[in-house]
């Protein structure tokens, strides 16, 4: 039996006390938690060190190549297409992914979008397009590719063969309470990132109510180290720094955020989805090559849909089918007239979950049709009576439990009273 060249609990020890580790201790370290050497409750102190000490910015470098290196790393190169991704840290009716794939696709970029799913108030890609009837997330790899070279959109989930270490990771961070550590958050986003091959990468990095760190330095400080960390590794990477104080768009939910982001690729859809899709398509592009794209052209006059239709018929979709809705509704109205002033994402990202649209384990079945359906935002005039937002779930027995999460959440105020949402949807951009 091989002699293990260190010893966990002197690694724990250096972190424990504020030291640096080297990147062969860190390989090792990797290499050891994903062939079971180290034992869970031994990471579990080092994820915990970590979160307390921190890292250097050389350690999370090799940590992040450690990750990447414990699995498989896909390869384009047979590709006749550049390809170019995107990763968004996630957010209460974030579903950008959607509409944004088959629009820079449309553009005859390969977008390969390795994709999960939710757990907890922010919702997964996966489930979204699950209520599409037909749709499957799981292709081979054969698929995987050949859908890219004739479609150019793929959005699938990710083999486990893709850094193994982090999905270990990940699931120990989640019972840890580890897992807002920007140096296990930006390793875990980007070895993956770097697993799938991509030549580009664009990251939409949230902050405020509804977001994975509300602060947003700790949103500016997160998107410069994986921005870092992607160059590093040799992917073109920038990252947009973006508000999730409100909810994105007016849907909350699986089928229903389905529903508005075709209506993005139909040339409508509400004005902030449409905004951040333009601008991060516009990111993908530049970083693939195509400069001056006429990006709204594209979802203006069918192109982009074109594309959107292509990619959900490839993995066994009706684009044209009825989508799920909720069995039962509960309209909540406005108590008073005047100008709706507040809309916490967070919120209304948890009443949704509850209403059946998330999941509490990872197991769990979501609902299709569950969600919200926003009515107003926030600067818009309110009139005594109007729906503010409607609530669907085909378990009228949640309906409690999820208007209990929204006390407090929204508020109406006066003409002139100011406006709490956070501020721009596009706070900034690195890389």
């Amino acid at each position: 039996m091989a002699v293990e060249p260190f010893d966990t609990v002197d690694l724990i020890r250096v972190k424990r006390d504020g030291g640096t580790l080297s990147t062969a201790q860190i390989d090792w370290l990797i290499d050891a938690y994903t062939r079971g050497y180290v034992a869970d409750e031994q990471m579990s102190a080092m994820t915990m060190a970590i979160f307390l000490n921190g890292m250097q910015r050389d350690e999370i470098r090799d940590l992040t190549l450690a990750m990447t290196a414990s699995g498989q790393r896909l390869d384009f190169s047979a590709l006749s297409k550049k390809t170019t991704d995107k990763h968004s840290t996630g957010g209460v009716g974030d579903k950008i992914t959607l509409p944004l794939a088959p629009l820079v696709a449309s553009f005859g970029v390969a977008v390969p979008q390795l994709s999960g799913r939710g757990l907890g108030h922010t919702g997964g890609t996966l489930d979204k397009l699950e209520s599409i009837p037909g749709w499957r997330a799981s292709l081979s790899n054969a698929e995987f590719m050949a859908q890219l070279e004739e479609v150019g959109a793929v959005v699938c989930a990710a083999g486990s063969g893709l850094a193994p270490a982090d999905g270990k990771l990940y699931a120990l961070r989640d019972i840890t309470g580890t897992v807002e550590a920007i140096p296990l958050i930006a390793s875990s986003i980007m070895s993956k990132k770097i697993a799938e091959g991509t030549a580009a990468l664009v990251l939409d990095v949230k902050f405020g109510s509804g977001a994975f760190l509300q602060d947003p330095a700790r949103g500016r400080e997160l998107a410069e180290t994986m921005v870092q960390l992607g160059k590093d590794a040799g992917v073109a990477t920038r990252a947009l720094l973006t508000n999730m104080n409100v909810p994105l768009g007016l849907a909350i939910g699986n089928a229903n955020e389905v529903r508005e982001s075709v209506d993005v690729l139909a040339g409508g859809g509400p004005s902030d989805v449409v905004a951040l899709t333009v601008a991060l398509a516009r990111e993908m592009l530049e970083l693939a090559g195509i400069h001056d794209a006429d990006v709204e052209g594209a979802l203006k006059n069918g192109r982009a849909m074109d594309s959107w239709r292509a990619m959900i018929s490839a993995q066994g979709g009706d684009p044209d089918a009825a989508l799920p809705i909720p069995h039962e509704t509960h309209v909540v109205r406005a108590e008073r007239s005047g100008v709706l002033v507040a809309q916490h994402a967070l919120p209304f990202g948890i009443a949704a979950w509850r209403l059946g649209a998330g999941r509490a384990r990872q197991q769990d079945p979501v609902q299709h049709g569950a969600g919200i359906d926003l009515h107003a935002k926030p600067g818009d005039a309110i009139v005594e009576g109007q729906p503010l937002f409607t609530l669907g779930t085909d378990e009228p027995d949640r309906f409690a439990r999820a208007l209990e999460a929204l006390d407090g959440a929204y508020r109406i105020g006066d003409a002139g009273d100011p406006i709490d949402d956070g501020g721009p949807l596009i706070a900034g951009r690195i890389g």
